[in-house]
């Protein structure tokens, strides 16, 4: 009972963790709710039902305030209040990564963070942004604050996901962020009550894929399983009427009619399909159909669906069966010199000129992943931009492993090799066999520059000249032996 008094009486205030949290609630319901306009103190007051004193004891981070308060701050925007939201005020030891933001802070920041409260990071202590350095490997995280905001593409697919019966397609390359968006639009339906299912199309068996039957079937059970639905498939599933009716009778009458909630369906890398011309027209029209029929099915209705691909499709679709003409597009595009600068400062990084930013850009271009594994060298390992340049295409060097894996992908096709040899020699405008082109793409290999192909950036076109270069002259030499 002693120690139960005791917490009342200090109160509780928030981690880093609830604020981030908080915080990225708040910038979501703004881009929707308010067109990207901040909350004032009194909307925020009347939106969580506490005062406008409560929450400026609430952000002053040397204040606290009681369980209830901070449930209802949690609350007003669809989130709910966790253990490691909050610490007891006075508290000395927390995990670390939970620390208050009121001990790491020094006075003259928490002055600019009470005036400013959601503007947290900016001025968040280096030390403490050294709990968060990790690895860059995989999409950002939701909390992350190394996540970069390419406007205006998550409003509009926060505006699009409340449509009914929407398609959303999100294309870029491989590790141009795809993922980390799918979490935010993930993250913002939950806060709408939404259910999500998200499908990853390269865990699907090999089998389904020549099999249209065993395809629909895998994914209707996916669906249902990850909606706590008990599948029934047997008991809904038609062999005579064939089984794309089978599969949209399945999806309206059964699992959409059990959800009172809309329902957000991502497909990711749905690119494997393309390599299955067998199956792919018929599961593409039957996906372009649920989006044609959802305009007068209430069932239909319900369904959002989000497709995330790397490259435009190479299989001949009927235009008008075709999913990916419909909905809204979204291009994820590189970094600007303005984001990879914000990037570094939100590094700890006091990149103040451009010049460190144009040196590094001169070298990947603004490629989201090689940006950031750069500024995690930079800042964890004590590399200088200098060496970071002279290391980068050695094959022992930084991007070893991003550089190996597209080197172990170009080895295993002979006409991908042989078009890539021509694009990093090439001194003016090549064409390319088409496949090979959108292949190349999909990778991230290389850009478009008017009708001119290139490589993706001069790390690429310096490692591959070396390693092609070798490969080429090996090639030729076996063949002149033969």
């Amino acid at each position: 009972m002693k120690q139960s008094k005791s917490t009342r009486k200090r109160g509780l205030i928030l981690t880093i963790a609830g604020l981030k949290r908080l915080q990225g609630a708040i910038l979501a319901m703004e881009k929707v709710e308010n067109n990207g306009e901040r909350f004032t103190l009194e909307d925020l007051g009347d939106r969580m039902k506490v005062s406008t004193k409560t929450l400026n004891r609430l952000w002053s981070l040397n204040t606290g305030v009681d369980q209830k308060t901070l449930k209802l701050c949690f609350s007003a925007f669809n989130l709910e209040l966790c253990s490691e939201d909050y610490g007891i005020l006075g508290e000395q030891y927390y995990t670390e990564g939970f620390q208050p933001l009121s001990i790491i802070l020094d006075t003259e920041e928490r002055k600019l963070l009470t005036s400013l409260p959601l503007d947290f990071l900016a001025t968040q202590h280096h030390n403490q942004l050294e709990n968060l350095w990790s690895y860059p490997d995989g999409p950002v995280p939701v909390d992350s604050p190394f996540y970069v905001d390419c406007p205006p593409i998550e409003e509009l697919v926060y505006r699009e996901v409340i449509q009914p019966g929407c398609v959303i397609r999100i294309r870029a390359p491989r590790e141009m962020g795809k993922s980390s968006l799918v979490l935010r639009l993930l993250a913002f339906a939950k806060m709408q009550s939404y259910r999500s299912v998200n499908v990853n199309c390269n865990q699907i068996d090999s089998s389904c894929l020549t099999d249209l039957n065993k395809l629909l079937r895998s994914l209707c059970w996916q669906i249902a399983t990850e909606l706590d639905i008990d599948p029934q498939l047997d008991d809904n599933w038609d062999e005579e009427i064939g089984c794309k009716l089978s599969c949209s009778l399945y999806l309206q009458s059964y699992l959409l009619k059990q959800c009172k909630s809309p329902v957000v369906l991502v497909l990711n890398e749905v690119d494997r399909f393309f390599e299955y011309p067998e199956i792919a027209p018929e599961f593409f029209g039957l996906l372009r159909s649920w989006y044609e029929e959802a305009r007068q099915d209430p069932n239909l209705q319900k369904l959002r669906l989000v497709v995330v691909y790397s490259t435009e499709v190479y299989v001949s679709l009927d235009i008008n069966r075709s999913p990916f003409n419909i909905g809204l597009p979204i291009h994820l595009p590189e970094f600007t010199e303005h984001q990879v600068k914000y990037l570094a400062q939100r590094h700890g990084l006091d990149w103040i000129s451009n010049n460190e930013v144009n040196q590094l850009m001169s070298l990947v271009g603004g490629h989201p992943a090689l940006i950031r594994i750069a500024l995690y060298y930079l800042c964890c390992q004590g590399m200088t931009l200098e060496e970071l340049i002279k290391d980068a295409i050695a094959n022992g060097g930084i991007y070893r492993y991003h550089l190996w894996r597209h080197w172990a992908i170009l080895q295993e096709n002979p006409s991908l090799v042989k078009a890539y040899v021509e694009v990093v020699a090439a001194n003016q405008s090549i064409s390319l066999n088409p496949i090979d082109a959108h292949k190349l793409e999909s990778l991230g290999l290389i850009a478009y520059e008017g009708d001119r192909i290139l490589p993706r950036c001069e790390l690429y076109r310096a490692y591959f000249k070396k390693q092609l270069g070798v490969a080429e002259f090996e090639y030729k030499s076996l063949k002149k032996r033969a």
